[in-house]
């Protein structure tokens, strides 16, 4: 009788979790002013519709968690997505805006004439803003907290509803890219950005800014 060696099983693949990064829709003031943390800043008309349009992108995906920034207009970014999969928005303080300091609420046309706007722009891993947060911070912060939502959601889908800012800068890192060019990546109102991660790999980034499309095509339902 011939004996042949049994094959060995394949290798199981292990769960990759998908964040999805969502920016709040627009506001009044959006591309006017630098807003920051500053409270009572509520979502515009055209921004209430970005909100709903996120929240009809996802339709198809099993989403297991929801987290927002503390900020009214990230709140309310969230809800139509609450609304649609049953879930209840989480505030979570690690999503909220870079502390811009002294500088909140300054247009930004003025904050653009100032010379330290140069280094804003160019070497923001230099920078930090008068009285506030430091770009570096800022991304180090966003970091742990994507960490720590997909650690207790391993193999699922989380919804984060966060600035345009946090959202560059924690694309930059899952990119492998410096901060000093976090600037050259574009996070606009209602956007989505996806990062799937997997436990002893480098996180993958499958979309940036992302307007349009659904994104059911991400994960299998």
């Amino acid at each position: 009788m011939l004996m042949t060696a049994a094959t060995p099983p394949a290798p199981s693949t292990p769960p990759s979790t998908l964040l999805l990064l969502v920016r709040h829709g627009e506001t009044p003031s959006t591309g006017m002013v630098l807003p920051g943390r500053t409270p009572g800043l509520h979502l515009s008309d055209r921004g209430r519709i970005q909100a709903q349009l996120v929240a009809e992108r996802l339709a198809g995906l099993r989403v297991d968690g929801i987290y927002s920034s503390p900020l009214e207009r990230t709140c309310e970014t969230a809800e139509p997505t609450a609304d649609c999969t049953g879930l209840v928005v989480n505030e979570n303080a690690g999503l909220i805006e870079c502390d811009f300091g002294a500088w909140t609420g300054a247009a930004l046309a003025e904050l653009s004439a100032l010379p330290q706007w140069q280094t804003v722009q160019h070497t923001p891993s230099a920078f930090r803003f008068p009285d506030g947060e430091s770009f570096a911070q800022m991304q180090a912060r966003m970091v742990v907290t994507l960490e720590e939502l997909r650690a207790a959601h391993p193999g699922g889908v989380v919804v984060c509803f966060s600035h345009a800012d946090p959202t560059k800068a924690a694309v930059a890192h899952a990119l492998g890219t410096h901060l000093d060019l976090f600037q050259r990546i574009v996070i606009s109102p209602g956007s989505v950005s996806a990062i799937s991660y997997v436990d002893g790999r480098a996180p993958a980034v499958l979309m940036v800014n992302s307007t349009l499309e659904s994104l059911s095509g991400l994960r299998t339902s």
